[in-house]
């Protein structure tokens, strides 16, 4: 009887918990557990690592807002040196209109991008921890400790080591904007998103516009419709159109070479830009973000789904939100 009792004894393990400072007595040795009081949750195998690549990243994010920054500064400028000199050629009313829709994209654009890139994505909020005394019951609840910060972690807080901090309600780390998204700049990246797509598809149609008007019109009549069948006609086709920019003079000269690069480029941006503001969009219907639906992927948790999750997003008011259109979760009508 006397040594069970000193093998009952021996299985059982105190521990302190990082969140109140409480004594824990656990039963048997536990990597993982969570506090009865405070609701904090303590892995105990987890240990503070260098994070020897922060410098690296960093610079590596700043190369690519400086390549972005020279890529807006090039649509901008070049658009506006090869388009403009044509467009106010042919009406001074369109060329004042197309002005002021520049300067309106430009700087949308520019004051957004300004704001995710050099703003804070969102620190967690500070709360006193560590002793009994001075955290409430159920305070820290689903609390983690990070031991990179060496600061609690809320449940919806993530650390990024790209930018070496917590931050709450992280979305991603964007390499573009050379910071993450998250709680304080994940409205001004969809608005940046937004603004970003509309001045592409701007400046994509105004260089084409532009295009037409500098390259001579094309003469439909040598193509040979009448004979061949529908494969030579396209190949006929294809190449005098092809021929036609060639022999073309102004084809060849820097602003034929920029407007092409311009409508090109931009079609191409745009559409990734296109497929990123969608996949927000989505995330944000859901009421969820990017690494919040990576974690709730195959468990059985109930996501509300409807558009007024946008409209809290963007912050509009509550007495317009019951307005909106609600949408039933299929999990939720399947049950029953």
């Amino acid at each position: 009887m006397k040594e069970l009792h000193v093998t009952s004894v021996a299985e059982e393990n105190e521990t302190t918990c990082w969140g109140c400072g409480s004594h824990l007595l656990l039963s048997s040795y536990a990597p993982i557990f969570k506090c009865g009081w405070c609701g904090a949750i303590t892995n105990q195998n987890a240990q503070k690592s260098e994070n020897k690549g922060f410098l690296w990243r960093r610079l590596l994010d700043r190369c690519f807002v400086c390549l972005l920054i020279i890529f807006m500064l090039f649509v901008i400028c070049g658009g506006v040196w090869a388009a403009y000199p044509i467009v106010f050629s042919i009406s001074n009313y369109w060329g004042i209109f197309h002005s002021i829709t520049t300067v309106l994209l430009s700087v949308a654009t520019a004051s957004t991008f300004i704001l995710v890139a050099f703003r804070c994505a969102g620190a967690p909020p500070i709360i006193q921890w560590g002793s009994y005394r001075v955290v409430g019951k159920g305070r820290l609840e689903d609390y983690t400790f990070c031991h990179y910060c060496s600061k609690p972690k809320s449940p919806r807080t993530h650390h990024c080591r790209s930018c070496g901090m917590c931050i709450l309600d992280m979305d991603h780390h964007c390499p573009f904007i050379g910071n993450c998204v998250g709680a304080a700049n994940h409205r001004s990246f969809i608005f940046f998103l937004i603004s970003a797509v509309a001045s592409t598809v701007y400046v994509s149609i105004l260089s084409a516009y532009a295009a037409y008007h500098l390259w001579p019109p094309l003469k439909l009549g040598t193509l040979n419709i009448s004979r061949g069948s529908s494969n030579i006609l396209a190949f006929n086709a294809v190449k005098t159109i092809l021929f036609g920019f060639l022999r073309s003079a102004e084809f060849l000269s820097a602003r034929g070479f920029v407007l092409a690069y311009l409508f090109v480029s931009c079609l191409s941006v745009q559409i990734g830009l296109s497929v990123l503001l969608w996949q927000q969009l989505c995330y944000i219907y859901q009421g969820n973000t990017y690494l919040s639906h990576l974690s709730s992927q195959g468990s059985d948790a109930v996501v509300q789904r409807d558009c007024q999750n946008i409209a809290r997003f963007f912050g509009c008011s509550h007495s317009a939100l019951r307005y909106l259109p609600r949408f039933q979760n299929p999990r939720k009508r399947h049950k029953k």
